[in-house]
C-alpha cells in the first residue's frame, strides 16, 4: 500500500495520444478498441461509456478518429498498394477535422 504522497510524486496522467502526431503511420499496424467510463450516469443509472479505436506505436496509444478510417479506406480503393500516410488536423475538439496524406 502507498500514500497519497509517494502516489502523486510518481503520478502519470493516461493520456491517449492522436494519431497526427506520428509524421508517418503504416496502413499494416494493428487496430484495438478501447471502452472508457465517462464517470455519468444515463437516465437509467447506467454508467455510461464510449469507446475509440487506437494504434499502438512504441508503446503509445494513439487514438484515430472514424473520419481518418473513411478518408483512408478511400485513399486504398484508389492505391491498394498504399503502405504509408500521415494525418493532419485543423480545429479544436468536437470542431476538429482532419486530413489523410498518402505518402
Amino acid at each position: 500500500m502507498t500514500n497519497l504522497r509517494e502516489s502523486s510524486l510518481t503520478y502519470e496522467s493516461n493520456e491517449t495520444k492522436n494519431i497526427t502526431e506520428l509524421a508517418k503511420v503504416s496502413t499494416i499496424l494493428e487496430l484495438e478498441e478501447r471502452t472508457f467510463n465517462e464517470g455519468k450516469l444515463d437516465k437509467d443509472g447506467k454508467s455510461i461509456q464510449f469507446s475509440i479505436k487506437v494504434v499502438i506505436v512504441d508503446g503509445e496509444e494513439y487514438r484515430v478518429p472514424d473520419s481518418v478510417r473513411k478518408q483512408l479506406k478511400v485513399h486504398l480503393e484508389e492505391k491498394p498498394d498504399l503502405e504509408f500516410f500521415k494525418v493532419k488536423s485543423t480545429g479544436t475538439g468536437m470542431n476538429t477535422a482532419y486530413t489523410v496524406i498518402p505518402m
